[in-house]
């Protein structure tokens, strides 16, 4: 009886949304959301509804169901979920109450997706991570801009060049999809690592690389990966040395960006900030690394043109590993590139839904305060 009356105690959070281009400012709202109960319930929307609501979404539905699956605080993922959240939905998983961020979410009618959980008395937000959405990164890639990964005084800016069709940048009107700043802290890769430390015992496997605009090709690597050892570092180039080795304007995603992402994946213990190009015996000593991996991408020689993995093979324990998935972050570029002007739409369909809202957010504000100060009596209809 006491266990199932512990059961019973349990508080069970569901989280639901688009989950497109899954990165850290998502992975944070899931991340408060736990913190708020003891089992995560996430509700991924399917791509009908999305394309109907929001826009095209980058990625495809199962690929979007896999990425929050591994999300190291998501206990359960609920398939296809209603873009209006219910209180039908809340109550078929047992949910206490729903939780999002504060930014503003709304049907294509300009319905905000809350209102009968808000109603009911069943909602509650957590701070939405500053400096990055879907939208933003979306917007990054069109503009092939390299503000993101700025040196010097600029070097915490994500704020992006001039683009008001997009909406994404530093004088975007909307502060949703208006790209404003991440500011990373030692706090925030706190709050998102394991603590973890490999126990004497463990054997220790290492990959590194640029994980940039982290998706389920990296997912799967690292699954892969993961299984060759008992405890995952991952080694992140710094954001010079990927665009050294992959031209253009990479990484899409700055290095601080990049960590959040990887330590957010339930698969990662250990994160190396800026680690070497080529692997080091000093890096495989320190670290006590029994096997180093590498996926079926091409490996570019380092700036000397040294083979970047010549100690581990020297030591023979370098593996490479077929994940079983093709996918790199250049495919993804590809798609939003082929796409280009659907997701301008999209872009700018979005801004122009959450500024109505906030429109019509201050406007009922500015009436319940005449009513309050007397100045006069309107009754509020909601």
């Amino acid at each position: 009886m006491s266990d199932k009356n512990h059961e019973k105690k349990q508080v069970r959070v569901w989280c639901d949304g688009c989950y497109d281009m899954v990165h850290f400012g998502h992975a944070n709202s899931l991340r408060q959301a736990k913190a708020l109960g003891d089992v995560l319930i996430v509700g991924v929307h399917t791509d009908e509804e999305i394309s109907k609501h929001k826009g095209p979404p980058v990625f495809t539905q199962e690929e979007r169901y896999k990425m929050v699956k591994a999300i190291k605080w998501v206990d359960q993922v609920v398939e296809g979920a209603p873009y209006v959240t219910t209180l039908e939905t809340l109550d078929k998983y047992q949910c206490d109450f729903c939780v999002h961020g504060d930014d503003i979410t709304v049907t294509a009618d300009g319905i905000d997706t809350y209102h009968l959980v808000k109603k009911a008395g069943r909602y509650k937000e957590v701070q939405r991570t500053a400096g990055v959405s879907t939208t933003d990164l979306v917007g990054r890639m069109l503009l092939l801009t390299r503000e993101h990964f700025k040196r010097g005084e600029k070097e915490y800016s994500v704020a992006l060049e001039h683009s008001s069709n997009l909406g994404t940048d530093s004088t975007a009107r909307s502060p949703y999809t208006g790209c404003s700043q991440f500011l990373p802290t030692t706090q925030k890769i706190i709050q998102f690592s394991s603590g973890l430390s490999p126990k004497p015992t463990d054997k220790v496997v290492y990959v590194a690389g640029a994980y940039d605009l982290f998706h389920v090709g990296h997912l799967d690597f690292l699954e892969a990966a993961h299984k060759q050892g008992d405890f995952l570092i991952v080694g992140l180039h710094t954001d010079l040395e990927v665009n050294r080795y992959k031209g253009s304007n990479y990484p899409i995603m700055n290095l601080h960006e990049r960590v959040l992402s990887v330590l957010a994946c339930k698969y990662v213990h250990e994160v190396v900030i800026g680690a070497p190009y080529s692997v080091t015996a000093e890096l495989m000593d320190h670290f006590r690394v029994k096997v180093v991996c590498h996926g079926l991408t091409p490996i570019a020689p380092d700036a000397d043109g040294a083979d970047p993995y010549k100690v581990p093979k020297q030591r023979a324990c370098f593996k490479i590993l077929n994940s079983g998935n093709t996918m790199t972050t250049e495919d993804i570029v590809q798609r939003i590139i082929r796409h280009r002007l659907e997701f301008e739409v999209r872009n700018s369909r979005k801004e122009k839904k959450e500024l109505a809202m906030m429109k019509g957010f201050k406007n009922n504000h500015k009436t319940v305060e005449k009513s309050q100060n007397g100045d006069c009596a309107i009754e509020n209809s909601s």
